[in-house]
């Protein structure tokens, strides 16, 4: 089966899907032939993203799931809903989360630094934990592929950031583990490290921040949504086909290892 046609059989669901990198793969990949599937808390704003990715390549459109990711019932609910509409799914992005406070580490209170985690990595954990035992259930040696939306900051740490960066390097240690359990199951999971991208994040950042933060990039920008779903979507495919356990930069030049 050509690859192009093997896409056009699929499905994915996108955390976060309603706005960011989250829209940008979504819409990438419908215009592909996915079926897409976003789970957003905001459920109006994933309800308008699914409807604008238009008609989908496989009968009965996409779909909305409204959901907090830091919270299990409500994935749990995602979920369901997701199997019972589509009866399959091939990915999963788990692309939902949040910046937190923008201050040195002892200024950040319990309570914040606790929500940052819950949301990036508990959040990613349970999207992960209630996805994969229904992908598993799948047909076929092949049962799909999960990429899980990190971050360079993962690596590098960053002043002003704890909360968030030690959040997303938990993402590339669960990265990591997650896909030496699934190697020989038919599922791959890689994970990429954006560096700064222009999205709903970055309207948080006073313009000093948005020029620290450029001043890092060796290509002088941030990253487009659009290229970061570029990758997304290739590692999603069957292309991929041999990486697992992966840390993939998308970073102009930013990353040193």
């Amino acid at each position: 089966m050509p690859a192009q046609d093997k896409i056009s059989a699929r499905a994915v669901v996108i955390t976060g899907g309603a706005r960011g990198i989250g829209l940008a793969t979504a819409q990438h990949l419908a215009q592909e032939g996915w079926r897409i599937a976003i789970w957003d808390r905001d459920a109006a704003e994933a309800e308008a993203a699914a409807r604008s990715l238009g008609a989908s390549g496989l009968d009965g459109g996409h779909i909305a799931c409204p959901c907090d990711i830091a919270d299990e019932a409500s994935v749990e609910a995602a979920a369901s809903a997701t199997w019972a509409a589509f009866g399959s799914i091939w990915g999963l992005v788990n692309n939902a989360g949040i910046l937190g406070p923008v201050a040195p580490l002892w200024e950040h209170s319990a309570a914040e630094f606790r929500r940052v985690t819950e949301v990036n990595l508990i959040g990613t954990f349970l999207v992960s934990k209630v996805c994969v035992p229904r992908m598993l259930a799948q047909t076929g040696p092949d049962r799909g592929r999960i990429v899980n939306v990190s971050s360079i900051q993962a690596k590098e740490g960053l002043p002003m950031a704890a909360a968030y960066a030690a959040s997303k390097a938990g993402i590339i240690s669960l990265t990591k583990t997650l896909g030496k359990e699934l190697a020989q199951k038919g599922i791959l999971v890689n994970c990429i490290t954006p560096a700064a991208a222009d999205t709903d994040m970055a309207t948080l950042i006073t313009p000093a921040r948005r020029a620290d933060l450029t001043a890092r990039i060796p290509m002088g920008r941030f990253v487009g949504v659009e290229e970061i779903a570029e990758m997304v979507a290739w590692l999603l495919s069957p292309a991929c086909s041999f990486s697992t356990g992966a840390v993939f930069d998308i970073s102009g030049g930013r990353a040193t290892y």
